[in-house]
C-alpha cells in the first residue's frame, strides 16, 4: 500500500510540474540538472540545547529563523489549526486579527488556536498530528491547509482532503532583493551569473516549491530573452549560479524558512542578491527601507509585469478530513469563508498579491 501511494504521489508531482511549465505562450523548458550545492548560512549564534527533541515531523526549529527555547508546553486540544505556506504571512496576519477573529469567527469563542506560516508542512503535520518549535509542541491536527497545487495533489493522494481545493492567492512573479543602494549595480537576471555576485535562495531540498520556482524562472527568463549579453545563454547563466565550481560561496541558501533567511543573508552582506517572490521582497523593503532595494524581473517595483518565463505562483485552500466536533467544523467553514472574502482581497492587494485569474 505504501509503495502504491508513493508511486501515485510521484505521478502527481510529474503531471503538476509539466502543467506549470505549460501555463503560458512563452517558451518554457525544464531547467538543467543541478550538480552544484549551496553554502548553508550558519551565522555564529548560541545554539542552546533543547530540553525535548521531537521524534515526529514536522519540526520548525531553526536558530536563524524560529527560536523558542523559553516557552515550554504541549497543547493537544485545539479549536482551530491552520497549516499554510507562509510566504503571504503579512497578509494573513491582517486577515486573522482584523477580519477573521473579530468578524467571521465572532461568537465561536475560539480559545485554543494557532496557524503555521512556514514552508508547507501539512502532510507530516496531518499524519502525525504534531508540530514543534523549540521546547513547545502541539498534538493538534489542522482543519484547513493552504499551499501550491503540488501540495494539494499530495494531500489528495494521501487521502487527507475533503472536497475540491480552491485557488485563493496569486503572486506577481519573482524579483531580486539587493542591498540598499544596489552596490553591485545588479539590473537583470544576467548579473546573477557574474563572479562577484553571490546569490542566496531557499533551500533546494527543504523548500523545493519556492526553490523550483526561482531556479526555473531564472533559466526560463534567460531562455526567452531575445537579446542576451554577448557570450551568454540560459545554460551558461544557470550553471554559473547553481553549478559553479570556480567561485567559492557563489550560491548560498537558508536552512528552513527562506522568507526570513534570504533577507537576513542580504542584510548581513553575506549575499549580494536574493531571489524572492515580489510580495516577499516588497515586505522586506517596506519593513526595512534602509536595508533593501528591489530589482524587478519585468515591469517596475511599483507595477511588476513578469517577463516571459517568470513563474507566477498560485496558492490553493482545502478542507482536511478529521473527527471534528461541531465547533471545529464551524471554525473550518468560517476560515475558508474568510479566505475567500472581499476583505481579504483588499488585504492581498495591499501587500502586492492578487486573486487568481479566472
Amino acid at each position: 500500500m505504501a509503495a502504491r501511494k508513493q508511486y501515485a504521489l510521484s505521478v502527481f508531482r510529474i503531471v503538476t510540474a509539466v502543467a506549470l511549465l505549460c501555463h503560458s505562450n512563452a517558451i518554457l523548458l525544464a531547467a538543467p540538472a543541478i550538480t552544484g550545492s549551496p553554502t548553508i548560512e550558519r551565522p555564529k549564534l548560541l545554539g542552546w540545547p533543547r530540553d525535548v527533541v521531537p521524534v515526529k515531523k514536522p519540526d520548525l526549529t531553526e536558530r536563524t529563523a524560529n527560536r523558542v527555547y523559553d516557552l515550554h508546553g504541549s497543547i493537544d486540544d485545539c479549536d482551530l489549526v491552520f497549516s499554510t505556506a507562509g510566504n503571504y504571512h503579512m497578509a494573513l496576519r491582517d486577515l486573522w486579527y482584523d477580519v477573521f477573529l473579530p468578524v467571521y469567527a465572532s461568537g465561536l469563542n475560539l480559545k485554543n488556536w494557532f496557524y503555521t506560516t512556514s514552508p508547507p508542512i501539512s502532510p507530516d503535520q496531518i499524519a502525525n498530528a504534531h508540530v514543534s518549535v523549540g521546547n513547545f509542541r502541539s498534538g493538534c491536527k489542522p482543519q484547513v491547509a493552504v499551499g501550491p497545487l503540488s501540495l494539494m495533489n499530495e494531500l489528495y493522494t494521501l487521502g487527507f482532503t475533503k472536497g475540491d481545493h480552491e485557488a485563493i492567492i496569486q503572486n506577481r512573479g519573482n524579483v531580486i532583493l539587493v542591498k540598499a543602494g544596489n552596490p553591485k549595480l545588479i539590473s537583470s537576471e544576467w548579473d546573477l551569473g557574474r563572479d562577484d555576485v553571490r546569490v542566496v535562495t531557499s533551500h533546494p531540498k527543504r523548500e523545493p516549491g519556492s526553490f523550483g520556482n526561482y531556479s526555473n524562472s531564472i533559466y526560463n527568463i534567460a531562455l526567452n530573452d531575445p537579446y542576451p549579453p554577448t557570450g551568454w545563454d540560459a545554460d551558461r547563466l544557470f550553471n554559473a549560479v547553481f553549478n559553479n565550481t570556480w567561485v567559492t560561496n557563489k550560491w548560498l541558501s537558508g536552512r528552513r524558512i527562506h522568507h526570513r533567511e534570504v533577507p537576513y543573508s542580504v542584510s548581513l552582506k553575506r549575499a549580494d542578491a536574493g531571489l524572492m517572490f515580489y510580495h516577499l521582497a516588497l515586505h522586506a523593503k517596506t519593513t526595512f527601507p534602509a536595508r533593501f532595494d528591489i530589482v524587478p524581473l519585468g515591469g517596475s517595483v511599483d507595477a511588476p509585469n513578469p517577463l516571459p518565463g517568470n513563474r507566477v505562483g498560485v496558492l490553493h485552500a482545502v478542507r482536511i478530513v478529521g473527527n471534528w466536533n461541531a465547533k471545529q467544523l464551524d471554525a473550518q467553514a468560517r476560515l475558508l469563508q474568510a479566505l475567500k472574502s472581499p476583505e481579504f482581497t483588499g488585504i492581498l492587494n495591499t501587500y502586492g498579491l492578487d486573486r487568481p485569474s479566472p
